[in-house]
């Protein structure tokens, strides 16, 4: 065993313990698969996550991200709460303005130049739901499918079902416990609300596999979400998505889009530092 430092922050959130909770082991040197899930459970936290050296010299650090059941190759939340942490424990970038995290989905860069942090969203892969996929979710929530307005299977690391229905009010009248993992997965829901509101649209996802029935921040399905919009067309400028309502979180997301060829998309939030110490693993 040694003592490692560690971080617990909270995602996407203005408030401290409104966000989505990240256990941060910064000192990951020499730590085994069995060590690194058996401590990701016993934080039971949707995420946990251990910092190590780059093994791509353009890197900054290495993150591995696990959940209380199993290693994930990239999430939103993991990505901006390790970036805070390593920079609260003293390191600095290589270029300023930007962290170059390494994870399972290669190289992902951070602008940690503005006042929001925003990680660049990876590539992902836009395809049509299957219909009996979508006949499964909307039997097993007994959701009217006049509700639904558009609908795409996305994956970008992790693989999403995404719903859009016709209301942010119609997303949070939907009964989460209905379905579960894994005899669903990746089922997330996202729905605009009225023109002249403090956010653009509400998301939801309701199967995670960490085992709780919601989970409240989901950065790579935004990321997945805003890459789909982007895809579509239907993106051309900033988004806030609110997103964690039905659990009592107050989560924010910031989406917007760089101009270029071809354009990059940010997917931003901040984190609050909760707990700064040590850990003996």
């Amino acid at each position: 065993m040694a003592t490692r430092r560690f971080i617990q922050c909270d995602v996407f959130t203005n408030i401290a313990t409104k966000g989505n909770g990240l256990a941060v082991v910064v000192d990951g040197e020499g730590l085994s698969d069995v060590q690194m899930q058996d401590f990701a459970a016993w934080t039971n936290l949707a995420e946990t996550t251990f910092l190590f050296q780059p093994t791509d010299q353009q890197a900054d650090y290495k993150v591995r991200i696990f959940t209380p059941m199993r290693e994930m190759p990239f999430a939103g939340h993991p990505t901006l709460g390790s970036c805070a942490a390593w920079l609260k424990t003293g390191h600095v970038a290589r270029k300023a303005g930007t962290v170059v995290q390494e994870c399972g989905v290669g190289l992902v860069e951070i602008d940690v130049s503005g006042t929001v942090p925003a990680f660049v969203a990876p590539a992902t892969k836009v395809a049509p739901l299957p219909k009996q996929t979508l006949q499964n979710i909307v039997d097993a929530l007994d959701l009217d499918p006049a509700l639904v307005v558009h609908t795409a299977h996305l994956e970008n690391g992790p693989v999403w079902d995404v719903l859009e229905l016709r209301s942010a009010e119609d997303v949070l009248a939907i009964d989460a416990t209905k379905i579960n993992w894994p005899d669903f997965s990746g089922v997330s829901l996202i729905g605009p609300y009225p023109q002249g509101s403090d956010c653009d649209y509400e998301v939801r996802f309701i199967t995670p596999s960490s085992g709780m029935i919601e989970d409240p921040i989901t950065g790579s399905l935004n990321a997945a979400i805003a890459r789909w919009f982007l895809h579509e067309k239907r993106l051309s400028g900033e988004i806030v998505i609110s997103q964690g309502t039905r659990v009592n979180r107050l989560g924010r997301v910031f989406i917007r889009v760089e101009p270029g060829d071809p354009p990059r998309v940010f997917v931003g939030g901040k984190t609050q530092i909760v707990i700064e110490g040590t850990v003996e693993l």
